[in-house]
């Protein structure tokens, strides 16, 4: 395959997507990018090309991942799905049950639920950050138990940006002793053969394609609440550092996983499944369905935008209406999406690296999915 072309599987009915696909790398829309589909746990579409890098020295090849921002969170939710399929998470029990630490500063309400669905008044840290603070797990969780909420936890959405990870990850770790990384590494990862990484290895830096910061709207553009500041200003959310072994080699569950669209569309087979993928159980039908729970829904602080938030997932409603109610979602700053379709029994991922000034998912991955379900019509 000649540098820069695409690669991979989207056939017959299918072409469609191909071509847009192709059109999106050929005319500067995508720099380098992967796209794939499965359907009844069977990968219909799987599809790659561009380049690695903006300056186009090194091809996007089939093996090439990406750091993919907040589509890490689905990876994370799927971990405390499968603990609380299993017994040991109840997400209606108090996050100090399982933290004692927590319940300070009028946190000892707070349920493991509010942490699933952005609603526990813990969007950003109230102490100063360094970028450098992201990398010391104790110290990140151990601050945000310490702190009192933003604001009344339950009581509205508000988008946990970077928090929901640390937060979510320390319950896990909590209770099953391993950190979320590893979990999720030798629970789905390893098993399923999926190249998905919350802390990645050294030796496959020379594998993860270089992100392009977006030309306008970025996140410190676009914060103008003071809320917003606090969030994404506290530490400065800089797309540079993701090229960093520090960035890549430490466990940020809600924005620091590195993957391609393969990986994470393959992972949420089990989603879509009812539990099973190829051919292993690895939850209850009951257990995946739980992502569906509505849990919060109105106008997000932090996004501004009317949201819907299912355990850990996003919902189908007035931002998302293309998608039918069997249907969740999550999307990473830059673009990367992931939808997860227990109807049609469907997973749709895309992940890039030309970032556009987005924080849940934009209309490449969007027109990319349109062509898909018109060519399962046809």
């Amino acid at each position: 395959m000649a540098d820069g072309q695409v690669g991979g599987l989207a056939d017959g009915k299918f072409a469609a997507v191909r071509e847009k696909f192709e059109q999106n790398i050929a005319d500067g829309t995508d720099i380098g990018a992967s796209f794939c589909v499965t359907k009844d746990g069977e990968t219909i579409i799987d599809l790659w090309g561009g380049w690695a890098d903006p300056e186009k020295t090194r091809p996007w090849e089939k093996d090439t991942i990406v750091n993919v921002y907040s589509t890490t969170k689905t990876m994370t939710a799927l971990t405390a799905l499968w603990l609380a399929d299993q017994g040991k998470l109840d997400f209606d029990a108090p996050v100090a049950e399982y933290w004692p630490e927590f319940a300070a500063n009028g946190k000892a309400g707070i349920k493991v639920s509010h942490l699933m669905s952005h609603s526990a008044g813990l969007a950003g840290w109230t102490a100063p950050m360094d970028k450098h603070d992201l990398y010391d797990w104790d110290k990140a969780t151990s601050l945000l138990a310490a702190q009192a909420p933003l604001w009344e936890p339950g009581s509205q959405p508000g988008y946990h940006a970077v928090t929901q990870g640390y937060l979510v990850g320390e319950v896990i770790r909590r209770i099953d002793g391993r950190s979320v990384g590893t979990v999720f590494r030798e629970e789905f990862a390893e098993p399923m053969g999926a190249d998905f990484h919350i802390g990645l290895p050294a030796t496959e830096d020379s594998r993860v394609a270089d992100l392009k910061p977006p030309e306008t709207g970025g996140l410190r553009e676009a914060s103008e609440t003071d809320l917003q500041k606090a969030i994404f200003n506290n530490p400065d959310v800089d797309v540079s550092e993701t090229r960093t072994r520090a960035w890549r080699g430490a466990e940020i569950p809600a924005a620091g996983g590195t993957g391609n669209a393969r990986s994470i569309a393959n992972i949420h087979t089990i989603l879509a499944n009812g539990g099973v993928s190829g051919g292993k159980r690895y939850l209850s039908e009951a257990g995946c369905r739980r992502a569906l729970e509505l849990q919060i829904e109105g106008d997000d602080l932090v996004l501004r935008m009317p949201v819907r938030y299912g355990m850990g997932f996003g919902l189908a409603g007035p931002s998302m209406p293309m998608l039918n109610e069997q249907t969740c979602f999550w999307g990473g700053y830059g673009g990367s999406l992931v939808m997860i379709d227990m109807e049609r029994r469907m997973t749709v991922a895309y992940a890039m690296n030309r970032m556009q000034g987005t924080t849940t998912g934009d209309m490449r991955a969007g027109m990319l999915a349109a062509f898909t379900m018109q060519g399962l019509m046809s």
